[in-house]
């Protein structure tokens, strides 16, 4: 047997960190000033908008994935030190073929008193897979054996090559060596749920008296797009580590009252991950020295609905795609030092670093946009919308690429903003012709973008476009032990899903936001996932 402790197993486990240090901002910090008192380990934060669920079953945005990842533990973690390590789990040990992980969890309790058991692991898992739970983030258990069998619907769940052998011991076979399985099992979708609790009330997660969690904080308020705090776990295995007494957390949805609200000294930080610096103050901002960017494995594009006239011809959604300028997007409204995407894979673990098209190619799109039309017999263009969720800075981009298809195609396409929650709801229903939307890695592998448009149902597809070879590559590449020639297959992958042009890939993320200067150890992973667990105030 292989065994894996707290230490990181290889570089391929590894993600890149940015562990926040002092910053340049001055704020007032009102909240922490009470005379006579020191700082209090109290931060104050904002999320842009209601957190969809705190259920890491159903969990599949970033704000929710931040509460998550707060509230709960898995078998592994991502460190301080950007490694990934052992967590709810004391040990691990992987079998000689590498497809048997049997995890040993070590003593721990959930923030109700209940004690941690390896039935709570596999008891979630097997709900993700449950055709039933319906969760969008069921593919990512998929290196399981017989976990997509379950999830089609095919087998039983019991089936599932997840087995509780005691308490304290759960067996994982899967169905072929996964290099990055210890990284899969740090992602929400992994993390264990309390069986006792989940089965007496299904509607647990959705607030603090009923939610249960295993990791660093609690839930201890949520008013419902209004305000959510968190405290110290007293039960958290590894509460010692822990620093932080409360994170409370605004709900504004106006990116220039929070700004007011951090130099008013109500926020400690402002901006990303949870958030957005109000475009226009982004020069002002960085000129200061106070602006703050990190670059990360995260990809901005639009969806197409490709069973929607006239986005049902690659050839018209090429040319939306070919005639966008990406890099004056990024000089003129961005400004924070993104890279211009002419692929899906960031560039951390690009295939094709040069991309798979020339950025504003006016001239190719205009040719493929007439030879669409006249595929589909059309002398003009129907209405298009290009759907958003509320943000000024999702604003400010689709004005910027209105007009420029406006320009560069002479194509009016009208804007609908949308509540977040609406708008991804509308999203998943095919309900849009256009949608914003982006991708934060879950893992360091290309995959985990790839696999996203395998299959027309999959959770996160929304375009309902599907290839029969694209999908028959990312099989291939899921048993090539040569990581040559998997890169290969990959690489022909990506080039069919360009080709066909689902989505329209923007830009490659960078985070940018302004913070206290006596906040430490905020850690934002290189896949763009912030954790708050070794957060804290120093005078």
């Amino acid at each position: 047997m292989k065994r894996f402790m707290s230490a990181a197993m290889s570089g391929l486990l590894c993600a890149s960190i940015v562990t926040v240090s002092a910053g340049t901002v001055t704020a007032a910090d009102a909240h922490q000033k009470n005379a006579g008192q020191s700082a209090k380990q109290e931060l104050h934060l904002n999320l842009h908008s209601e957190p969809p669920t705190l259920d890491p079953g159903l969990g599949e945005d970033n704000i929710s994935f931040a509460i998550i990842r707060a509230t709960f533990d898995g078998f592994t973690r991502v460190g301080a030190d950007g490694q990934i390590h052992a967590s709810a789990a004391e040990k691990i040990d992987i079998s000689d073929d590498l497809k048997t992980y049997t995890f040993h969890l070590r003593d721990a309790k959930w923030s109700n008193g209940d004690r941690v058991t390896a039935t709570d692991f596999e008891y979630a898992w097997k709900r993700v897979l449950d055709p039933l739970t319906a969760s969008n983030y069921s593919y990512q258990l998929y290196a399981i054996k017989n976990a997509e069998k379950v999830n089609r619907g095919e087998a039983k769940v019991d089936d599932v090559g997840v087995k509780a052998l005691d308490d304290k011991t759960l067996q994982v076979t899967l169905e072929a060596p996964t290099p990055y399985f210890l990284q899969l099992t740090a992602f929400p979708s992994y993390y264990p749920v309390n069986k006792r609790v989940v089965e007496k009330n299904e509607k647990w997660a959705d607030e603090a008296a009923t939610h249960v969690g295993n990791g660093p904080f609690k839930l201890e308020l949520w008013k419902h797009k209004e305000e959510l705090v968190l405290t110290k776990n007293p039960t958290y295995w590894d509460k010692e580590t822990v620093k932080l007494d409360k994170i409370h957390f605004a709900m504004v949805e106006d990116e220039y009252t929070e700004l007011i609200m951090f130099e008013n000294g109500e926020l400690d930080w402002t901006g990303a991950p949870l958030s957005y610096l109000p475009a226009e103050e982004i020069p002002t901002l960085k000129e200061s020295g106070k602006l703050k960017t990190q670059a990360f494995a995260g990809t901005y594009w639009y969806k197409f609905n490709t069973e929607q006239a006239p986005f049902n011809n690659a050839k018209i959604r090429k040319a939306f795609a070919y005639a966008v300028n990406r890099q004056s997007l990024i000089d003129d409204v961005l400004q924070t030092g993104q890279l211009p995407a002419m692929g899906v894979v960031p560039p951390t673990m690009a295939l094709k670093k040069e991309g798979y098209f020339a950025d504003h190619d006016v001239v190719t799109a205009k040719k493929l946009l007439a030879e669409g039309m006249k595929e589909e017999g059309m002398t003009k263009l129907p209405p298009i919308t290009l759907s958003y969720n509320t943000s000024e800075a999702h604003k400010r981009i689709a004005e910027e690429i209105q007009s420029q298809w406006k320009k560069n195609l002479g194509v009016d396409v009208q804007l609908q903003n949308k509540e977040w929650k609406v708008f991804l709801n509308d999203l998943h229903e095919g309900n849009y012709q256009i949608g914003r939307m982006g991708w934060l890695a879950d893992y360091d592998d290309p995959f985990n973008y790839l696999e996203l448009y395998k299959d027309k149902d999959g959770g996160n597809n929304d375009t309902n476009w599907e290839n029969p070879k694209y999908k028959a590559l990312l099989d291939q590449s899921n048993i090539e032990k040569d990581p040559v020639k998997r890169k290969a297959i990959l690489t022909e992958a990506e080039q069919i899903l360009m080709d066909e042009m689902p989505l329209m890939p923007l830009y490659f993320y960078t985070y940018a936001w302004v913070q206290d200067e006596k906040v430490k150890g905020v850690v934002i992973d290189g896949l763009g996932y912030v954790d708050y667990k070794w957060a804290d105030f120093t005078e």
